[in-house]
Parts: C-alpha cells; structure tokens; sequence
C-alpha cells in the first residue's frame, strides 16, 4: 500500500477521533445548557416541555429564588462549612501523609490499611449511631452538634481525612528522598526539608485534594438534611413540596449554587498544572 493511503487513513482516523471527543464534549456539557435553560422558563413550560428554548426568558427567577427561601443563609453557610472544612482536612492530610510516606514507626502499615478500611463501610451505615452520639455529646458536654455548621465540619472532616490522608500519603512516596537528603545536606533541618522541597513539589495533590474535599461536602444532602445544617443541598431541596415542585426554582438555585465550584476550579487550574509541569527542576 502507498504512503498516500497510510495518509488518508490516518487523517480519516483523527477526524474520527475529533467528532467522537467533540459528542463526548456535548454530552457532558448538555445537562449544564440544560440546567440554565429550565432556570429561564416557567414551571409549566419545564413540565409540558413544549420548546428547547423558553418562550420567554424568566429572569425574574433568580430573584424569586431568593424571596421565597432564604437562600442567601444556605449559600453562606455552604462557604463556611465547606471553606473550614477543606483547610483542616488539607493541613491534617498534608502533615499526616507525609509522615506516613517518611516516616517508620511500629504499627504504621496497618494504621494505612486501617485508614483505607473505612472507605469500604457505606455511609449511611453511620447516619443514626452518629446522630444518636451528636446528642449525647449535646447532653453530657454542652456542645451543639446538630444544625450548627460546627457539626457540620466536625462530621465533613472525618468522612473526607481518611482518603485524603491516604492520596497525599502516595503522592508524597513518589517524591524522591534524594532531594530532601540532598536539603539535609546543606544544613537544612527536617521540617525545613519539607518545607521547602516536599510541600511545593506536592502542591497538585493538595490543590487535587482541597478541590475533592470541596466539592464532596458542597453536594453532600443526606446527613446536613437528617441533622438540619442548611447548607445549599438542603435549601434547594426545599423547593420540592408535598402538592407541586418548583423545578424552575430549582434549576435557577443550581445556576447559582454551581458558580463558586466554577470559579475554585478555574483559579486553582493553572497552579495545579504550573506544580505538575515543574517537577523536581523547580
């Protein structure tokens, strides 16, 4: 066969794999033009389905979004459980992981096994034994637990440290020791060999991590539903009623409770891509 049919083939190959990536693209991007499309319809026009687009667009939504709920508390109580939650679980994963990659000590293999076993159990396992000691802990130690967003962290920080202990744990072995031996060398201390050569070469996994964590305690509904933290899942899950749902309601506070996420992810991109490029050279 000719080097022009070799050609051919290749650039029909590409094309081919071009149109694929660009139906994946749309795939995943139509629930989100979706979402913002029913935030700019009536009720009735989401449930009859009559047109792609609204007749015409209600706008008038986002702000009845905040009449009828007040959703500004939710949103606000999203950003302080999930924001203080992601630095604690980030710092105790980073100190702790790093420990476990670094450091010997008697019991440590199975401390990580154990760690790691605690993904293995459902949640929802939890939901009454850790409600029942919510209030116990309320009644013998004066500490409110439920529907406070102190409660809240407190449960999003043990659910999310485990795993995020154990993906730091292996992104900090694949940093050679060589460098910080090499630190320790030239009059380094220990901390300052992780301080200054460990930390910044695991910046993407802590960046990875933080954005996991986020994300995992913004769309959390089930446990800040049972112990009535509100909390953005809870307060869309408001729009849904015994008689009628408002589902323009809810898809204009799904516009709304998405832009934070939007806006992590796009300032955290380019510092997590600068940390994996730079590699042990920086």
């Amino acid at each position: 066969m000719s080097a022009t049919y070799y050609r051919y083939r290749r650039f029909a190959l590409d094309r081919l794999a071009d149109l694929l990536l660009i139906a994946i693209i749309l795939l995943v991007l139509f629930p989100i033009f979706w979402m913002i499309v029913n935030s700019l319809r009536t009720n009735q026009e989401i449930l009859t389905a009559a047109a792609l687009f609204p007749e015409k667009p209600q706008f008038h939504n986002y702000q009845d979004l905040w009449a009828q709920v007040d959703f500004g508390l939710y949103f606000r109580n999203s950003l302080i459980v999930c924001g203080v939650t992601t630095l604690i679980v980030s710092f105790l994963a980073t100190l702790s992981g790093y420990a476990l990659a670094r450091f010997r000590f008697p019991g440590a293999d199975a401390f990580g096994l154990a760690v790691l076993g605690t993904q293995l159990i459902p949640g929802i396992l939890f939901l009454l034994p850790l409600y029942g000691n919510f209030i116990l802990i309320k009644k013998r130690l004066g500490i409110p637990l439920v529907g406070t967003n102190f409660g809240a962290i407190v449960l999003y920080t043990a659910f999310f440290l485990p795993l995020s202990l154990w993906i730091l744990r292996s992104f900090f072995a694949t940093i050679p020791r060589d460098l910080e031996e090499a630190a320790l060398i030239d009059g380094a201390t220990p901390f300052g060999a992780f301080w200054r050569i460990a930390l910044p070469l695991a910046r993407p996994g802590i960046v990875a991590t933080a954005i996991y964590v986020f994300l995992a305690a913004w769309d959390e509904l089930l446990f800040a539903w049972v112990l009535n933290v509100n909390t953005i899942p809870v307060g869309i899950r408001l729009f849904v009623g015994q008689y009628t749902n408002r589902f323009d309601l809810m898809s204009a506070a799904a516009v709304v409770s998405t832009i934070p996420v939007l806006v992590i992810f796009f300032l955290l991109q380019r510092q997590m891509i600068s940390g994996l490029t730079a590699g042990a050279i920086k």
